[in-house]
């Protein structure tokens, strides 16, 4: 059984207390179906744990929208809303197809920085390609009032080349403070074009939220390298994030 736990930590120090929310597989047990709090111990202090839903199918990823419900991705390929009290809506539509094989499916979900008046979503995923080939790829789309599908969803971009396996797909999308959009990314289990700056595999890029590279990416004037990478050499990052004070 999948389901979404809140986790907090009461006697954290300031600086470490945090309530987030995570998204855990666990093993389906009676006891799991009751909404009470259990305590992990940590290096940081006891944590709460307390299920808020239960029967979602490898959740990858969430977003919170502003209203506090919560975006989440089912790694077989659908888009949910769950709202705090745990309530799962149908899958959303206007979704990409994923390829939804060993580690690929759909993958991270975030909201754009202006979200509140564009209701921008974007998404990463695995995408399918030609002769049972796939990549990493990354999609967005406007989430429409009702909240039951996203509309003109539109790849903007695409792990070039695909190639075959189910393995090491990353991925992570993060947004920078310039608003410029961060992608991880794997090496696809093919270890060595991770090292080749004419391929996008084990590559972390950096594109426009309209996709694209932007002019002062790194390697964007270099003869045969690809424009959007930002750093190279990776195996398979599956987590990202901006630090808040000094933007690294």
């Amino acid at each position: 059984m999948t389901q979404i736990d809140k986790h907090f930590i009461p006697h954290a120090r300031k600086t470490f207390a945090a309530l987030l929310i995570t998204t855990c597989l666990v093993s389906s047990h009676p006891a799991l179906a009751q909404r009470e709090a259990r305590q992990i111990q940590s290096s940081a202090g006891p944590i709460q744990v307390e299920t808020i839903a239960q029967g979602l199918e490898n959740p990858w990823a969430l977003a919170f929208l502003p209203d506090g419900r919560m975006l989440v991705t089912e790694k077989p390929g659908r888009l949910r809303l769950v709202s705090a009290k745990g309530e799962i809506s149908d899958a959303l539509t206007g979704v990409p197809r994923v390829f939804a094989r060993g580690q690929g499916g759909l993958l991270d979900v975030v909201l754009a920085p202006d979200f509140a008046t564009s209701r921008t979503v974007y998404l990463s995923f695995a995408e399918p390609g030609d002769g049972g080939l796939a990549g990493t790829a990354v999609a967005r789309g406007k989430l429409n009032d009702a909240g039951t599908g996203l509309e003109g969803t539109k790849v903007i971009f695409r792990q070039e080349p695909k190639v075959d396996g189910g393995n090491h797909f990353g991925s992570r999308l993060v947004f920078a403070p310039d608003g410029k959009l961060f992608v991880t990314m794997a090496d696809r289990f093919k270890f060595d074009p991770a090292q080749d700056l004419g391929s996008h595999i084990g590559k972390i890029v950096r594109i426009n939220p309209e996709g694209g590279a932007p002019d002062d990416n790194p390697f964007v004037k270099q003869a045969g390298a690809r424009p959007e990478i930002w750093s190279y050499g990776h195996r398979n990052i599956q987590a990202a994030a901006i630090h808040p004070q000094n933007g690294s």
